[in-house]
């Protein structure tokens, strides 16, 4: 059975009301906050990333971004700037040995992964492994080394709360990309989004109660290696001098394109759709997913208040991103452009994993989706962990 709202929230720390402003006419400051947020600085830090191509895991390029990444975190002024390391092999190629052994069942080409229903029509997906797809002499140039397996870095850094240091949010995106292009969507602009949130709240005239940690993983794209890591180092840590308690994990991972439903010869509209949306997810199979799902409403109410174009819906079908891992131990949501396993599954990004994944094919309307992304967040982390400003 489940619990009721309030209860769930309490064991959150999820305020029922938004937070207390300094008086009845003193300014709000959460719209304080989310108006510390620029178009321009988002696709900034994008463009930033996409100075090392793909950012493909066990390559140079990627070891040169998560350099960086940590540069401009230093430069924020965010605390406790750390990396997280360990040790990638990629798993042996599965061998049938019994050729008796039954067929396994058919699969429902009807369900997604993470259990929804595809509807509507379908494009082709898929990871371009073709250097010679890649038009752009430079872009191909700079993905040109192969990966490697061995050892892994992940950057991360934290806002420590004033009042509630030994509890926190954990922030993520993943900083690492495939298929011969720059990574500017997935996931240029889930990290940048997440970067921005950590110069927002690193502002020194800004305290909260609880802390906040703002990770960008690496090695997503081989199978969450980078998220899972985190889990199996740091869980057992909680509540000790080495790790704050979880509070709640926020993934973001595919922000800018809802150009709609594939067309019947599998093209998608030029633009960005009136009626794009942030698709905020849960698990409803997950342990916790009573909590995850009061977690996404509080995402969803924040987006309603303070995000400025885009609205934002609530699903139950969060699957194939770094919150997963996360999912049974603490209440797990993720942020995207669409619904990752019914939409984007079904071809709803036509530059996923290709080499069309480049700064230059985004509007401003695309990055816009981005950034209300980000207000949805900010607005919903400065409730949660008690953000004000001096």
């Amino acid at each position: 059975m489940r619990r009721p709202l309030g209860i769930l929230l309490a064991a959150l720390a999820i305020p029922t009301v938004a937070p207390a402003q300094a008086d009845s006419t003193g300014p709000d400051p959460v719209a304080q906050l989310v108006a510390r947020l620029d178009l321009e600085r988002y696709k900034a830090t994008i463009k930033g990333l996409t100075r090392f191509g793909d950012r493909r895991q066990g390559t140079d390029r990627n070891g040169a971004a998560v350099d960086w990444i940590e540069a401009q975190l230093r430069s924020y002024g965010c605390s406790d700037v750390a990396r997280l390391k360990y040790n990638y092999q990629p798993p042996a190629p599965r061998v049938r040995t019994d050729s008796a052994a039954p067929a396994p069942p058919a699969r429902d080409t009807t369900r997604a992964s993470g259990g929804g229903r595809y509807r509507g029509l379908r494009a082709r997906t898929g990871v371009n492994a073709d250097s010679l797809k890649q038009p752009d002499a430079r872009v191909r140039a700079l993905d040109a080394q192969a990966s490697s397996p061995g050892a892994r870095e992940e950057v991360y850094c934290t806002k420590i709360g004033d009042t509630h240091p030994d509890e926190m949010y954990i922030v993520g995106a993943h900083m690492d990309g495939i298929g011969w292009g720059e990574a500017a969507n997935d996931d240029g602009s889930g990290t940048a989004l997440v970067m921005e949130l950590a110069r927002v709240l690193s502002s020194p005239d800004v305290r909260t109660d609880r802390s906040i940690r703002f990770i960008l993983w690496n090695n997503e794209e081989s199978g969450l290696n980078g998220s899972r890591a985190y889990v199996e180092q740091r869980r057992t840590l909680q509540g000790t001098k080495d790790e704050p308690k979880w509070l709640g994990m926020i993934q973001h991972d595919m922000m800018l394109f809802d150009h709609g439903m594939p067309r019947a010869d599998g093209t998608l509209p030029p633009d960005q759709r009136p009626e794009a949306d942030v698709n905020i997810e849960f698990q409803g199979s997950a342990k916790l997913a009573a909590e995850a799902e009061q977690l996404a409403w509080v995402f969803q109410r924040a987006n309603e208040k303070y995000g400025t174009d885009y609205p934002a819906s609530v699903g139950s079908h969060m699957t194939n991103t770094d919150s997963a891992p996360f999912q049974d131990y603490v209440p797990a949501i993720s942020l995207r452009e669409n619904e990752r396993g019914t939409q984007i599954g079904a071809g709803w990004d036509p530059n996923w994993h290709q080499p069309t994944d480049l700064y230059s094919t985004y509007s401003d309307k695309d990055f816009r989706l981005g950034l209300n992304a980000a207000q949805t967040t900010l607005a919903a982390l400065a409730g949660l962990v008690g953000a004000t400003t001096k």
